[in-house]
């Protein structure tokens, strides 16, 4: 049955300060709790042992700890661990850990399901059933980074929302997660280390630009034909490239950093001159790299990795305008853990 309790974690510093002095206590046994809940990632009031029993049973009565809990764990022979993640509502997301050697990554979720329609992703066939809490996903990078110190002996260094969801279509929780990872009062990780990757909605870039948002943005673009874009990302007809490049420019007029743009080729769908010129056009308009991807295809065969040669003309023409391009090789593929294939098939 689902309680009538408030999730205490949706209460500000200053909420949880006023809620102690009406119930007759000190405003800074407030800051304690909220320390216990953020910083220290508590999932239970009896744990806070700063706090008298009296208190712990009142927090009880008035609220509930909504936290996740890691449903199931695959580890991938190139050592990516996949999260199976359980909700307190019984709905799963997954999450990945990424480790190379000089770094590990955390692959967050924003939303189950998807907002929108990219046919070549796994996660576009599940409807968007919820927006996640801000705390739902904070709780993947504390149960992250808890991973990357147990089975690759480091902290976490980097996040990237590149999970399931459209993070821009569940604007403000992500926000407020990032507010919080970045927190000294939470996690305390710089900005710099954390992608937000959108498939592109032009006016929620200019809303971050307006907010002047720390993190980095990148586009996951794979075309920039319009015809091309909205045979494989239907929602392009709604947001096109021409508003996309204007909100990219807005951006880049604002904040001042550079923008990545997330490219995979296929066979016979963006694998032509024409598409690479449109790319190397559309790279002009602001600064940028490019991250060639690998594909992972999702069992229907619809879409094929695009040729070696393919892919080496898209790298030499890009490098031949001074365009920084990387490939990136899929990890985690054997346990359905890379780019495009989160889908809780379980």
């Amino acid at each position: 049955m689902k309680s009538k309790k408030k999730d205490i974690r949706a209460l500000s510093k200053a909420q949880l300060r006023d809620f102690f002095v009406k119930n007759g206590d000190k405003a800074f046994r407030g800051n304690q709790v909220y320390e216990w809940l953020w910083n220290k990632s508590l999932h239970t009031f009896e744990a806070m042992t700063n706090i008298s029993k009296e208190t712990r049973e009142m927090l009880e009565e008035n609220f509930v700890i909504n936290h996740i809990k890691v449903d199931s764990m695959q580890k991938s022979n190139d050592g990516t661990i996949k999260n199976g993640i359980k909700l307190h509502d019984g709905l799963v997301v997954e999450s990945v850990l990424i480790p190379t050697e000089k770094r590990t990554t955390a692959c967050v979720s924003s939303q189950v399901g998807c907002s929108l329609d990219c046919k070549f992703c796994a996660t576009a066939r599940l409807k968007r059933m919820r927006n996640l809490n801000p705390d739902e996903i904070y709780d993947q990078v504390v149960v992250i980074d808890k991973q990357s110190r147990l089975y690759h002996n480091k902290k976490l260094t980097n996040i990237v929302f590149m999970g399931m969801g459209e993070p821009l279509m569940n604007y403000k929780n992500v926000l407020k997660s990032i507010e919080m990872i970045t927190s000294p009062e939470g996690l305390g990780m710089s900005s710099k280390r954390i992608t937000v990757s959108t498939s592109g909605v032009p006016k929620m870039i200019k809303k971050m630009a307006d907010e002047e948002v720390k993190f980095n943005l990148a586009v996951s673009l794979h075309s920039a034909i319009d015809e091309v874009r909205t045979s494989i990302m239907p929602f392009n007809t709604n947001f096109p490239l021409k508003d996309l490049k204007e909100s990219l420019e807005y951006w880049y007029a604002k904040t001042k950093r550079a923008i990545t743009y997330e490219y995979v080729v296929w066979d016979g769908i963006n694998d032509r001159k024409e598409d690479i010129k449109a790319l190397v056009d559309f790279c002009k308009y602001v600064p940028c790299k490019v991250n060639l991807i690998e594909y992972n295809p999702i069992d229907d065969g619809e879409f094929q990795q695009a040729s070696n040669a393919a892919i080496n003309n898209y790298i030499s023409n890009l490098e031949m305008h001074d365009i920084t391009v990387n490939v990136r090789r899929s990890r985690g593929k054997d346990i359905d853990a890379a780019c495009g294939q989160l889908a809780n098939k379980s």
